[in-house]
């Protein structure tokens, strides 16, 4: 059993991984709440981003230059999967599901033909941990809780503070009455995919930095991302985020006991737990048929 200081270490570095998970179950539960279909394709845009990422850090030299180029490409493909695929599959739930399970296979192949199965790194600076009594902080693992703290925060101030985020929960709420009302709803779901596509490129590259960059990239967050979606209340941003970074803890303190390669089945296992006590999850509510 870990001591108290590989305990908070364990924590730490759960939270770390949950924040990241947080930005990529954000993306699916605006896609659910919004469009009305869990989008199985946010895991390959997410290995997208970091493909593109990593390549133009190699071209470039710089980080920052890369992962801008990976928001304009994931913003501009997310933008464009609704314009060609999604916008004529609307309000059919298991079209579209099946449509974003062919967009992530195609994406997944195209990768792996042009590109391979080799591993990628980032080119970040080699620093040391800080070492508190045992507990060890990574300045990189800092960096990317700070980001993805501020985007979290910008997204829900987006969300709830201004026009734009009241005509998305308007049409989240109740499409037909949003349209009724004046609010353009092809706008909105333009603005919303963009948001779905610049999240995933953001949390593409910050796993890439913490792992490596595979074509599996995605694949591997994508099951816990939707377990915190689900599990949050689907539909419901805020539960998406807390249940996020609560199974990223749940997974890294079991490492000891379960081993790094099972530790995502613990996610399923709370998932399951939950739902059987509250099956709207934790922040969702029952709707109701009058």
């Amino acid at each position: 059993m870990p001591n108290f200081a590989e305990s908070i270490n364990l924590v730490l570095s759960g939270a770390v991984q949950g924040l990241i998970i947080a930005l990529a179950a954000l993306a699916i539960s605006l896609t659910f709440a919004v469009a009305r279909f869990p989008n199985a394709a946010t895991g390959d845009v997410m290995t997208l981003g970091a493909y593109v990422a990593v390549i133009a850090q190699g071209a470039a030299g710089s980080l920052l230059l890369g992962g801008l180029v990976a928001m304009l490409v994931t913003v501009g493909l997310s933008v464009l999967s609704y314009a060609l695929v999604f916008r004529k599959l609307a309000d059919r739930l298991v079209a579209s599901l099946i449509a974003s399970i062919g967009i992530a296979f195609f994406l997944r192949s195209m990768l792996t033909l042009f590109l391979g199965f080799d591993q990628r790194v980032f080119r970040v600076p080699i620093m040391r941990a800080m070492n508190f009594s045992g507990v060890r902080v990574l300045p990189i693992d800092l960096w990317l809780a700070g980001i993805s703290v501020l985007v979290l925060a910008a997204t829900f101030a987006l969300l709830f503070l201004t026009p734009l985020g009241r005509r998305m929960r308007a049409v989240a709420a109740d499409s037909d009455l949003a349209r009724a009302s004046g609010i353009r709803s092809g706008q909105v779901m333009v603005m919303l995919w963009a948001m779905v596509g610049l999240l995933s490129a953001i949390a593409g590259v910050m796993v890439g930095i913490k792992t490596v960059v595979t074509p599996e990239l995605g694949w591997d967050l994508l099951l816990p991302a939707f377990a915190a979606a689900v599990l949050g209340g689907i539909g419901s941003p805020v539960g998406a985020v807390v249940a996020a970074v609560g199974l990223g803890i749940v997974q890294e303190l079991s490492t000891p006991l379960v081993g790094f390669t099972y530790k995502i089945a613990l996610s399923f296992v709370a998932l399951i737990g939950v739902l059987l006590v509250r099956p709207q999850g934790l922040f969702g509510q029952i709707e109701r048929v009058r």
